[in-house]
């Protein structure tokens, strides 16, 4: 049994609201949210880390590409527990680079490098951890999103209104890239 508390992001959560409270999170039960195709589950984030990282996973069917975007303070890391995932990087002087990640395979994505994933197997599995000087994005997912309490991938994917994604870089250190061309593949 975990204990609920109730925060700003949500009347029932298993997060506490403050740094400095220890706390266990069962299997699945972080704060969720669906988006696009994918389930998002958040086990820590500014508030209990004091801003100085994120934990996250992602898992989600195969599917497509997930918009190119870039962290201008937030270095992100992808490591793979299931299936397989693309991840598409650019550096800082353009060059472009994708890699097939598997389980047990990392990826790291410096600030200001753009950057896209694709899941490529059905029930892919990616653990998130997100930290830099300008705090944590991790409620940008409920933001954009849709925040469920349900377990599980959506049944149908979620894709925010063209409108949404231009009030994300105000609160969170994610821009997206419109029109960001991908040369790797």
């Amino acid at each position: 049994m975990t204990i609920e508390y109730a925060t700003a992001h949500r009347r029932a959560s298993h997060i506490p609201a403050e740094a400095g409270t220890p706390y266990f999170i069962e299997k699945g039960d972080g704060d969720r949210a669906h988006l696009f195709g994918d389930l998002i589950t958040i086990y820590a984030g500014g508030e209990q880390t004091e801003n100085a990282f994120n934990f996250f996973t992602v898992e989600g069917p195969k599917g497509n590409l997930i918009p190119a975007h870039v962290h201008a303070d937030t270095y992100e890391v992808f490591y793979v527990t299931a299936g397989a995932v693309r991840l598409f990087v650019e550096d800082l002087h353009g060059n472009q680079q994708e890699k097939l990640l598997t389980p047990g395979d990392f990826g790291f994505v410096p600030k200001n490098c753009p950057h896209a994933y694709r899941m490529e197997r059905h029930h892919s599995q990616v653990v998130g951890v997100a930290a830099g000087p300008g705090g944590t994005f991790e409620r940008f997912f409920e933001t954009l999103g849709a925040p469920t309490d349900q377990h599980g991938l959506p049944r149908d994917a979620f894709v925010p209104a063209p409108e949404k994604f231009a009030t994300v870089p105000q609160q969170y250190d994610v821009r997206f890239l419109r029109d960001h061309q991908w040369k790797t593949g």
